[in-house]
């Protein structure tokens, strides 16, 4: 049509030239006739040209086949999944007060140093409890051998009764009076109550401790829970025992699997969730606490189920439909099928209704084709 378009406009340019030249010699009525009668010739021209360019058109449209790929479709297993989100938390931590108060005199530990369970990591002033403990000592020692001796006395019955209860009572009471004070003195030594690594050390040497002041935090990295949150719509779906998987984002190419360790039995009545927990080895320590992850629950499986690739579905006003094969007047032609589709999972489907084991859908060139239109079939 361009072509037409563009020998119209030449031939028009040229009767405009023509006219132009003779212009002064004709007549102005002759002139006016002269160029009515060329248009007319003209038009006519066009018109034929056009009525034969149009049956050219539509003789090579009524020939034409647009090609495509196709898949036959059959029955096979679908699986469905839901992602949650959830975070890492220690399944050993110990945030560490003093028992007793006083000046922290030495810290044995450093920030990321290894301890083990009953390891000292610190130790407060002792200086009056040792004191303390020499004078009872002193005082035992003299109670013990008064005590002794009036035993001896009374075994031989050589005195009253009252002394030798007396010297008894004195020399319990000194003792367990020493066991008080090496007691309180054991408590001014801060051992680690777990294997772990020391995260941090909140107070310095030479800083006053107090019962109930958090001085050291240790966290033990071999075992960490990783819970999430979930609606309680998925109370059915989900019970201890179940496989899921586990992606972290912040750790390129970590997958997982593990079983469900704990589901918990009471409902947030904020959010309406449950809580979901997976029990991880973290020998490496390449998980950390707080840490993001992703959990891939499986929530559906059909055996039996008609599949197809997601980006096959198109949508109109009268619904979802896809393209298939059919048969008509012996040429194969796409024709448009309404489906109802189901779950969707990655990039495929579960198509619910409108397909059938055995029918042949458009795989490749399915953007190219209309209701009708007929199929050049290249599978290879």
């Amino acid at each position: 049509m361009n072509t037409i378009f563009k020998i119209t406009f030449l031939i028009s340019i040229s009767i405009f030239l023509f006219s132009c030249e003779s212009a002064e010699k004709e007549n102005p009525v002759v002139q006016i006739e002269t160029y009515q009668k060329q248009v007319r010739d003209l038009n006519k021209k066009i018109e034929k040209l056009e009525s034969s360019v149009s049956n050219a058109e539509t003789n090579e449209y009524n020939g034409l086949k647009v090609s495509v790929q196709t898949e036959k479709l059959k029955l096979q297993s679908f699986s469905h999944f839901f992602v949650a989100t959830g975070e890492m938390e220690t399944v050993e931590e110990a945030f560490i007060s003093p028992e007793v108060g006083g000046q922290i005199v030495a810290i044995y530990v450093k920030e990321g140093e290894k301890v083990n369970k009953g390891e000292v990591l610190a130790k407060l002033s002792t200086a009056v409890l040792e004191k303390s403990i020499q004078e009872v000592q002193s005082q035992l020692n003299l109670a013990e051998i008064v005590f002794k001796k009036q035993s001896a006395l009374w075994e031989k019955q050589i005195g009253s009764e009252i002394q030798y209860l007396e010297a008894k009572n004195a020399y319990e009471g000194l003792q367990n009076k020493l066991e008080t004070l090496r007691a309180q003195y054991n408590l001014a030594v801060i051992e680690s109550p777990i294997d772990g690594v020391v995260e941090k050390i909140i107070l310095k040497q030479g800083e006053m401790a107090s019962p109930g002041m958090q001085f050291m935090q240790v966290v033990n990295m071999d075992q960490l829970y990783l819970t999430a949150q979930l609606s309680e719509s998925h109370l059915p779906i989900i019970k201890k025992g179940d496989v899921v998987n586990i992606t972290i984002p912040s750790i390129p190419g970590f997958e997982l699997s593990k079983p469900v360790y704990r589901t918990g039995n009471v409902i947030n009545k904020q959010n309406r969730t449950f809580e979901v927990q997976i029990l991880l080895e973290n020998p490496t320590g390449e998980m950390k606490p707080n840490m993001l992850a992703n959990i891939e629950i499986n929530d559906y499986n059909h055996d039996q189920a008609i599949v197809v690739p997601s980006i096959l579905i198109k949508k109109d006003l009268n619904g979802s439909f896809i393209y298939m094969v059919a048969t008509r007047d012996g040429n194969k032609v796409a024709q448009k099928v309404y489906i109802t589709s189901g779950r969707s999972y990655e990039d495929k489907t579960e198509v619910v209704s409108g397909l059938k084991s055995g029918d042949v859908i458009i795989t490749s060139g399915y953007n190219n084709v209309s209701d009708g239109a007929v199929l050049n079939i290249i599978n290879g």
